[in-house]
């Protein structure tokens, strides 16, 4: 598969592309575990079919020192053992973020009310910022049909 365009190379991408990866660079470090950034990243990436950021987002959670296992069954979460319970309101957050059009309301009270109760306001607004960047992400890379499987962890962060 040959991408529509180069997102990188673009003269008229290039320097939104680079505040971008600039942006993605800094949402390294809001007050989230890596791990569960990792997990959101991928779970919103696994929804919209964006294929080069599930590779950039799987590989990323390995060097972070996540599990083949937990990787594995992250598109099953609910009716996985191995996550714990912030993580699991970390991934319905991400869920709920990402399927706005299906729920019509975004992320509901009771999904805000159970991911407060893990996270702090800081912590709250980082899930926001994460989940609201990889769903921009993952729909330029979309429409882009940017090939996946080349990526190298810490390549563009």
């Amino acid at each position: 598969m040959d991408a529509r365009l180069n997102l990188l190379g673009s003269k008229a991408a290039g320097p939104v592309i680079k505040h971008l990866m600039t942006a993605g660079r800094a949402l390294k470090e809001v007050p989230l575990s890596p791990t569960t950034q990792e997990l959101v990243a991928l779970r919103v990436s696994q929804i919209n079919g964006c294929a080069v950021c599930v590779d950039m987002h799987t590989k990323e959670a390995v060097a972070a020192g996540e599990t083949a296992l937990r990787l594995n069954l992250v598109a099953a979460w609910r009716e996985a053992t191995v996550f714990t319970d912030d993580e699991r309101a970390a991934l319905e957050f991400a869920e709920q973020g990402t399927r706005v059009a299906d729920a019509g309301t975004g992320v509901s009270d009771e999904v805000w009310a159970n991911a407060a109760k893990h996270y702090d306001e800081d912590q709250l607004m980082a899930l926001v910022m994460l989940v609201s960047f990889m769903n921009a992400a993952n729909r330029m890379n979309i429409i882009t049909q940017q090939p996946a499987g080349d990526y190298v962890a810490g390549q563009f962060h």
